[in-house]
């Protein structure tokens, strides 16, 4: 028969211990929250600079035209939550490394700037998502990459038809043993990825011209696709292969963002590993796919995404 436990002993010894081990405990607590106060004080002014990922594309509410952006991205998230002075958005879909320096749709009252500048002496903190429309030549950006990687299912439901095309998959006359063989030439997403490096640190170093007292963080990209393909059969329209070599290339994107960013003076955000496992293949998707179920832009963060992209941020500023 199980007997209840035996109420230890208590004397005046052990309870001087434990109200002097209580008091401790109540001044660690208290210096902790003080500490993780003052590291995520009120920004004065936060500047929220990036793409389509950043800028919450279709999650509502919606506005700045074709820039879709949401009142409830990450960069609005951080805002209140932090209780910033000040709050300036100037993200906006299709964004590409040049839209920092250039106007993206110049004559309109949205993206009709330069993103930077935004950016002013005062502003004390920078976010920046940008880099994955960089990896298309085009102004659909990384949106032609995915529309490359769905057409080509349709011809080669089997086999890797985007990978073929970026890494320029051939047929080649192996003399030695006399028979074909499919090989690959260089990779072109990857020659934009490194292309894109110098480009960033530029913007970087202009960000910290312009605010000399800024904390500046870069926001990787989240986990779009699983690195098992085999998880998206009849769930997207893209083949295994194919999702395999995309999150191998968002992989290589988001290493880029964070050694540039810590070459630069910023602080690299990586917000793939909390959504792993909520991406477009998965049954509680975070990241929305082809056909979205819920308020987003085809593989682009939803309004739950979102949030969990802002915590990330929030405790990277802790």
């Amino acid at each position: 028969m199980l007997r209840p436990a035996r109420k230890p002993r208590t004397t005046p010894a052990s309870r001087k211990s434990a109200l002097l081990g209580a008091a401790a405990l109540g001044a660690a607590l208290t210096l902790t929250s003080t500490t993780a106060q003052a590291d995520t004080s009120a920004p004065r002014h936060y500047v929220a600079l990036g793409d389509s990922y950043a800028a919450g594309a279709g999650v509502p509410g919606q506005s700045a035209g074709l820039c879709l952006r949401s009142d409830h991205n990450y960069g609005s998230l951080v805002a209140s939550a932090l209780k910033a002075g000040a709050y300036t958005d100037v993200t906006c879909s299709a964004a590409k490394i040049s839209a920092m320096t250039e106007p993206q749709y110049a004559g309109t009252e949205w993206g009709g700037t330069a993103q930077l500048d935004a950016v002013t002496g005062d502003t004390d903190l920078v976010t920046i998502g940008i880099g994955g429309n960089d990896l298309g030549t085009s102004p659909l950006g990384i949106a032609e990459v995915i529309a490359t990687c769905i057409g080509g299912t349709v011809v080669n439901p089997q086999g890797t038809p985007c990978k073929d095309v970026y890494s320029h998959g051939h047929w080649e006359w192996d003399w030695s043993s006399w028979s074909w063989s499919w090989q690959y030439g260089t990779d072109d997403l990857v020659d934009r990825i490194n292309g894109a490096a110098p480009q960033l640190a530029d913007v970087l170093n202009r960000i910290h011209a312009k605010a000399p007292n800024a904390r500046v963080l870069v926001v990787g990209y989240p986990s779009v696709v699983p690195a098992d393909g085999s998880a998206c059969i009849q769930r997207q329209p893209v083949t295994p292969g194919d999702v395999e070599y995309l999150h191998g290339t968002l992989g290589r994107l988001n290493a880029m963002l964070s050694s540039t960013a810590t070459a630069n003076g910023a602080t690299y955000v990586d917000t793939a590993t909390p959504t792993t496992g909520h991406d477009i293949c998965s049954d509680n998707r975070w990241i929305e796919g082809a056909l979205p179920g819920s308020p987003a832009v085809p593989f682009h963060p939803n309004a739950t995404g979102a949030k969990v992209m802002a915590d990330t941020v929030l405790a990277t500023l802790r």
